[in-house]
């Protein structure tokens, strides 16, 4: 039985989505072009052969194998980082009914970097370790404030409300961030390059203080896929089905902000991604987020990956930084789902 609904939900969709399988293969095939061009792209471009020297061969130590051996922490931490982003976009969206849901859009993002600028400026905190509670608080402080405000008025949380309260939210929060950084030059300094989102500083030490909030995000996400299931009909039904509508909230929610939270402390407000692969994954393969956020996962780890290969491609002897080539891939495909859709619910 599942630890938010009782033994009836077990009647929920139950067929596999008909091109599951095939998405699934094609997707892990992209996977792995993935990790292999931002292997071999950058500042320097290696060769096929390098790169299994830098992969296989330790005793190897030419420059181009040693270059490949230094990008593989960045691929590694790009891949789980965007693994966080569309699980917890898949978690938003469900969670608020509202297609257009993501931790940019929602304000999230914002939240958490106004707890990481504080602590900058009023803290002098500077590693990530400390980045990533603040960045957890602010994000879940983000979540309370927006649903609140949406929830206000007649109807409750309605999709179209759950966004505009987002937007507000952050427009709010980003004023707050620009008063704390305008007086104080060495913050704005230390704060800019953490703002525009990069994965560029992907490291063994962040990989594994990331690790422990992914796990835990994921699973929450893979524990409440059913019920959320379940809730996509509607409170009355799900409850009818044995879901706890409130407590399951509140678990789909801590997941996301774990997530998002994360991803944000050590990567920076990276946005769309949620959007995107989750967005794509329903057209593809249907509503049911047993299969969506798993598949969420993956998409999104390749779309962050490819993003990075081509900022450092554009960007080129330089880079330039991911979150603003998400945003050129993200604000078209918001624009298009506004005009196309109703937006009233999933």
């Amino acid at each position: 039985m599942n630890r938010f609904s009782g033994t009836k939900l077990k009647q929920v969709n139950p067929h596999i989505p008909k091109y599951f399988v095939i998405v699934l293969i094609v997707s892990f095939i992209l996977l792995v072009v993935c990790v292999i061009v931002s292997l071999v792209f950058g500042s320097k471009m290696v060769g096929f052969d390098e790169v299994i020297d830098g992969l296989f061969h330790p005793n190897t130590t030419s420059y181009d194998a040693n270059i490949v051996r230094n990008r593989i922490p960045r691929t590694i931490f790009s891949l789980l980082c965007g693994v966080a982003l569309g699980v917890s976009g898949a978690l938003m969206q469900s969670v608020t009914r509202n297609p257009l849901a993501d931790p940019s859009i929602l304000g999230v993002n914002t939240g958490a970097s106004l707890f990481v600028v504080i602590g900058i400026a009023f803290f002098n905190i500077s590693s990530a370790n400390q980045y990533i509670w603040l960045a957890l608080v602010g994000a879940a402080f983000t979540t309370v404030i927006v649903f609140g405000i949406g929830s206000l008025g007649r109807n409750g949380a309605t999709p179209i409300k759950l966004v505009l309260a987002g937007t507000a939210t952050s427009a709010a929060l980003s004023s707050f961030v620009t008063a704390i950084l305008i007086p104080r030059s060495h913050t704005m300094e230390q704060f800019r390059f953490w703002q525009v989102g990069s994965v560029g500083s992907g490291s063994w030490d962040s990989i594994t203080t990331f690790a422990p909030f992914l796990v835990t995000g994921v699973l929450i996400a893979i524990l409440t896929a059913p019920a959320l299931n379940a809730m996509a009909l509607g409170d009355e039904a799900a409850t009818g089905l044995g879901v706890r509508t409130g407590i399951l909230r509140f678990a789909s929610s801590l997941g996301a902000v774990l997530l998002c939270g994360a991803a944000t402390a050590l990567a920076g407000p990276i946005g769309f991604i949620g959007l995107l692969s989750t967005h794509v994954m329903r057209l593809v393969l249907g509503p049911d987020l047993r299969f969506v956020i798993p598949m969420s996962a993956i998409s999104g780890a390749i779309i962050l990956t490819l993003s990075d290969v081509a900022g450092r491609l554009i960007g080129s002897p330089g880079e330039l930084e991911v979150g603003v080539v998400t945003a050129f891939i993200g604000a078209p495909l918001l624009i298009t789902l506004a005009i196309r859709s109703k937006v009233s619910s999933l």
